[in-house]
C-alpha cells in the first residue's frame, strides 16, 4: 500500500487535484506581468526638499542683506557663513524639486523611482 501525498498549500490530497495540459501557443507568459506599475510618489521626500528650499531661500536672502549692510551696519562679517549654509541648504532642495517637477509632468529619463530618494520604511 503506497502511502497517499497531501498537497501541503490546500491540504488537498495529491489523487483528487486535476492536472491539465498547456496550449501549445501559450509560451508561459502573461501580459499584466510585463505591465508598468504606476510610480510610488515619496511625498516624504518631497516635503524634505521643499523644507530645504525655502530654509535656503531665506538664509540666502538674509545673507544677501547682510552683505549689503541693509540689515545692520557693520555686520557684513557674518553674512559669508550665512551665504554658504544657505547655499549649501538651497542646492539640493531645489534640485529635488526640479527632478520631482520634471517626473511630474514625464519627461523623458526623470522618474519618482530612481531620482528621488524614498524615506518610507
Amino acid at each position: 500500500m503506497t502511502p497517499s501525498h497531501t498537497n501541503l498549500a490546500t491540504g488537498i490530497p495529491s489523487s483528487k487535484v486535476k492536472y491539465s495540459r498547456l496550449s501549445s501557443t501559450d509560451d508561459g507568459y502573461i501580459d499584466l506581468q510585463f505591465k508598468k506599475s504606476p510610480p510610488k510618489i515619496s511625498y516624504k521626500a518631497i516635503a524634505l526638499a521643499t523644507v530645504l528650499f525655502l530654509i535656503g531661500t531665506f538664509l540666502i536672502i538674509i545673507g544677501s542683506l547682510l552683505l549689503a549692510a541693509y540689515i545692520s551696519k557693520g555686520e557684513a562679517g557674518r553674512a559669508v557663513p550665512v551665504l554658504i549654509i544657505g547655499n549649501l541648504v538651497f542646492l539640493p532642495g531645489f534640485d529635488h524639486l526640479c527632478i520631482a517637477y520634471y517626473a511630474s509632468k514625464g519627461y523623458q529619463g526623470y522618474s519618482y523611482d530612481d531620482d528621488i530618494p524614498d524615506f518610507d520604511d
